[in-house]
């Protein structure tokens, strides 16, 4: 996927990480991924993702709540890229992203997600994909 692709998870930081991105991508016309991932546990062995039947339906209402954000920050920044897509899956976020950097121009993220630890500056997720990220990463955190 080229464009920029934005990860988003509900939080303070995603949602100013989405203004952003939805802002960018309109000035560069260029196309917007928004990325939302349920989170699911690692195999023991394996240390792949563990899905279970009841993840797609979390992941389908993900998706929708993303989707819902993404027209909420249209219209928040007055911003219209062309095309918007949604993608929702079950598995790793981090991974998520760092797979959706192999193909894109950039990748947008929040300074920290949804996790406990609030005092840190970074959150585990942009972390790891600032440090592997395929192509030049923005780290966006909330206005206070």
């Amino acid at each position: 996927m080229s464009g920029i692709v934005v990860g988003v998870d509900g939080s303070d930081n995603a949602t100013s990480a989405l203004d952003w991105a939805m802002s960018e991508a309109a000035i560069r016309q260029t196309s917007l991924t928004v990325l939302a991932v349920h989170s699911v546990p690692a195999g023991y062995w394996t240390k792949a993702p563990v899905t279970l039947p009841g993840d797609e339906a979390v992941a389908a209402d993900l998706r929708k709540r993303a989707e819902a954000a993404a027209d909420e920050s249209a219209s928040r920044t007055g911003a219209r890229p062309d095309p918007v897509t949604v993608v929702a899956i079950s598995g790793f976020p981090a991974q998520a992203l760092i797979d959706a950097s192999k193909g894109a121009d950039l990748v947008v993220v929040g300074a920290r997600g949804s996790g406990g630890f609030t005092a840190l500056v970074m959150g585990s997720v942009s972390s790891q994909v600032v440090q592997h990220a395929d192509c030049p990463v923005v780290v966006v955190r909330a206005a206070r």
